[in-house]
């Protein structure tokens, strides 16, 4: 399904809705609906388990949101933390620069994939990709303009060279993608980070920031979790939480908000090992992405090319969104930038007594960072689809369906009684349903026809329908229906419970992932 049908789908079933709407909404600020915050925490829990149950030197904490001011001096993020703005004079549009430049870059990959899907498709299996991207001289004009472009703006972001910002995007003749005009301002850096007051004091001694990023709580909290559950290097402190970013051109629904939810774990290593570990979770952290059932051809690794002030190594792994191939997790290492810097700028000694080296050493660390909004945008682009299927007549129909893997969906089971107007259906159903209920996320539902209510479960991603009919109160059995095969099994009550947990099983998910 194309990006604005994802966009529709998501309000319309209660999974995203814009904030505060009937005050004409808050841009880029998005709310959790009934289905979206059951989604949403499900994916937390997966992550969370897949990280600290999973790995017993792998622990957890919940960081303050505000930090001590000099948090972010150290981190580097008061006076590097900018993006480059530009504004477009015609329309009065503000944008990225970076952004602009690398949407160009994406439009020349396009040509270049288009030509390599034509001729994918006239020479069928003897097709041989690499050897035609070697040697066709349309991709390779196309892709060798995109790198040649790519790598300028690399350097430009690396030396914060503005001015050459400008003349790539003016060379480039790019335009306002609103207006067409190709009249901009200079460029010019924009700091993201969002800040307030302490208390009643105004001015720089009061100022406190929310947090653009949910590491540093982790980082100075290092000596304080290490002590405390006695953990050796190499070992990880993950965290979930919010983080704050005001960012020029929040866009693309909840890819790129103002207020987020992050994924994160920092895993402390000796110095010299840190590229060992930095394969280790790159290779981790695509089968955790693999094992929910998502393509192989939806997922690649994206080396940065300009890399951040504390990485000697960074790789995205990017999602074929509607909107094409952007960031879905980072994988860094971090050097021992962040711990050095805290510890020189708070006169504090950060490091690790190594009993096996019989010396103390500031840690390395490799970072893994996920986007839980992104990821949750993932999912539902993945597994929203239309497909035709035969209705209760035996003729074809559309139906629209979310496939969501059984362990992450919002509403494990849904229990429908046949007909609404029977008593003895209806209580049969809603003791069914009370039984169930503090064991797996059910819901009852008794509106509509059986076939509406079942389409109904389908466009919410319900991975089983359990029927409760006039045979079940002699029998007592009832009908499960698997959202995806269309199969339905007639099963004993007294055996639900088991089933359902099987099929929706979180564990078997975790053990999926290798």
């Amino acid at each position: 399904m194309d990006f604005k049908q994802v966009v529709s789908h998501a309000k319309e079933y209660g999974f995203i809705f814009q904030s505060s709407e009937i005050y004409d909404t808050l841009a880029a600020v998005y709310d959790y609906g009934p289905n979206g915050v059951e989604l949403k925490n499900n994916i937390k829990e997966y992550w969370w388990k897949s990280m600290v149950q999973r790995h017993e030197n792998i622990v957890g904490i919940d960081a303050a949101i505000f930090m001590h001011p000099k948090t972010w001096k150290a981190s580097g993020h008061v006076d590097a933390f900018n993006d480059p703005l530009i504004d477009n004079k015609d329309s009065k549009k503000r944008y990225r620069a970076d952004v602009l430049v690398e949407e160009y870059a994406d439009k020349l990959e396009a040509k270049a994939e288009k030509e390599i899907a034509k001729a994918a498709k006239r020479f069928g299996d003897s097709f041989d990709r690499d050897q035609y991207v070697t040697t066709n001289d349309r991709v390779k004009r196309y892709l060798g303009e995109r790198d040649t472009i790519l790598k300028r703006l690399a350097d430009d972001m690396k030396k914060g060279d503005l001015e050459d910002m400008k003349a790539l995007i003016e060379e480039l003749n790019i335009a306002c993608p609103e207006s067409g005009s190709r009249n901009w301002t200079d460029v010019r850096q924009f700091n993201l980070m969002f800040s307030t007051q302490l208390g009643n004091i105004a001015g720089e001694e009061g100022k406190l920031y929310l947090r653009p990023e949910t590491a540093q709580g982790i980082f100075v909290n290092f000596l304080n979790v290490q002590k405390t559950s006695r953990q050796k290097i190499p070992f990880g402190i993950a965290q979930i939480g919010k983080a704050f970013r005001n960012e020029i051109v929040a866009r693309q629904f909840i890819f790129r908000m103002r207020e987020f939810e992050q994924m994160e774990m920092q895993y402390f290593v000796r110095p010299g090992e840190e590229m060992e570990w930095y394969e280790y979770w790159k290779d981790m952290r695509l089968k955790w992405h693999k094992a929910l059932g998502t393509p192989a051809e939806k997922l690649r690794f994206h080396d940065h090319d300009n890399l951040a002030h504390y990485a000697n190594a960074a790789v995205d792994i990017q999602f074929d969104f509607p909107f094409g191939f952007r960031e879905l997790e980072g994988i860094h290492s971090r050097t021992d930038f962040d711990l050095s810097s805290h510890q020189e700028l708070s006169g504090r000694k950060i490091q690790y007594y190594d009993p096996a080296l019989e010396k103390n050493y500031v840690p390395f660390v490799v970072e893994t960072s996920i986007g839980c909004d992104r990821m949750f945008l993932a999912i539902i682009s993945n597994s929203l689809m239309e497909e035709t299927v035969p209705d209760a007549s035996g003729k074809d129909s559309t139906r629209t369906v979310m496939k969501i893997n059984p362990a992450i969906a919002p509403i494990k089971c849904a229990i429908l009684p046949l007909v609404k107007n029977k008593p003895e259906l209806t209580e049969k159903a809603t003791k069914i349903f009370d039984d169930l209920k503090f064991e797996i996320q059910c819901q009852y539902d008794e509106k509509d026809a059986i076939g509406r209510r079942y389409r109904r479960q389908d466009a919410i991603g319900t991975p089983f329908c359990v029927t409760v009919d006039f045979d079940t109160l002699t029998d007592d059995s009832v009908t499960i229906r698997d959202r995806d095969t269309l199969e339905q099994e007639r099963i004993p009550i007294n055996g639900l419970k088991s089933i359902l947990q099987e099929k929706t099983s979180m564990s078997a998910l975790l053990q999926s992932i290798g």
